[in-house]
């Protein structure tokens, strides 16, 4: 039988070493040959999950006949999406008279599928602003209108950190505020700052705005300024995602006596954050 005889031939070219150690020429083949099949298998899926985005919820065999697949091997690719939460099963919305037996089932993507591919809303909030500035008049009355925006959109997500932030200790604030942070999306850590006895240091290492705030850096100044108030003290941004750093970092002194002794070189901060969001410290 070919079984026998391809398992002879492996067993013949298996060194001394041991029986179930494999062939150094055979593991290097399937070392190399490892990486484009999961390769190719990734794109597959790809494939997959856009002819859903494109053609709307469809079942499994409705995929098959689109990317010209067997229904077996659709079903595998659905089932490591499902996995992956980048689709989900649903059954199959029925128009008129139900027909007997069960309905089909149908995969839609989820909200993290559908994010995956590139989308248009950063676009759509810089129009939004660019309307705002330009309804206003323009000029300095254009870039105060986008500063209100600002500052009302982040006042009103500091409402919702308020809670936390304030019931924390006043040692363990800046670390609730990054937990907070974290919750919307801002993968916020609190850490000491080089100097640890002057304070910390905030750093988010996302910002789901980053493109916007890169042409609207109120947005930056506006979230300063929210942290300044949650937290109690003056803080002074150092460096943000949206003008090409890698992190977005804030500093936030140590106490009330702490910030009273370094007033005298950030009596700006404010005012300085509006100067220097976004820009590496000098």
């Amino acid at each position: 039988m070919k079984y026998a005889s391809e398992e002879q031939e492996g067993t013949a070219a298996r060194p001394a070493g041991g029986p179930d150690r494999p062939a150094p020429a055979k593991a290097a083949r399937s070392a190399a040959g490892a990486a484009p099949h999961h390769d190719e298998q990734q794109g597959t899926r790809n494939r997959v999950a856009r002819s859903i985005l494109d053609h709307g919820p469809s079942t499994a065999a409705e995929l098959a006949l689109r990317l010209e697949l067997t229904q077996a091997a659709v079903r595998r690719h659905l089932d490591t999406l499902v996995a992956e939460n980048v689709v989900e099963p649903r059954e199959k919305r029925v128009y008129g008279a139900r027909t007997r037996g069960r309905p089909a089932k149908v995969f839609a993507l989820t909200d993290c599928g559908r994010d995956a591919f590139d989308q248009s809303y950063d676009q759509l909030a810089a129009d939004a602003l660019r309307w705002i500035a330009e309804s206003a008049g323009g000029g300095e009355l254009g870039e105060a209108a986008i500063a209100a925006f600002a500052r009302a959109r982040f006042a009103a997500l500091a409402e919702g950190y308020r809670a936390s932030v304030e019931s924390a200790s006043p040692e363990g604030r800046t670390q609730a505020l990054a937990e907070a942070l974290t919750a919307d999306g801002y993968a916020a850590t609190a850490r000491s700052a080089p100097s640890h006895q002057l304070g910390e240091q905030l750093c988010q290492h996302h910002c789901p705005v980053a493109h916007v705030a890169e042409q609207f850096p109120q947005l930056c100044e506006a979230e300063t300024e929210v942290f300044s108030r949650l937290l109690g003290t003056h803080v002074q941004r150092l460096a943000t995602i949206a003008h090409g750093d890698g992190v977005c970092t804030t500093f936030v002194p140590k106490g009330r006596e702490a910030a009273g002794k370094t007033a005298h070189r950030t009596t700006k901060t404010t005012n300085a954050s509006a100067s220097t969001a976004g820009r590496n410290p000098a």
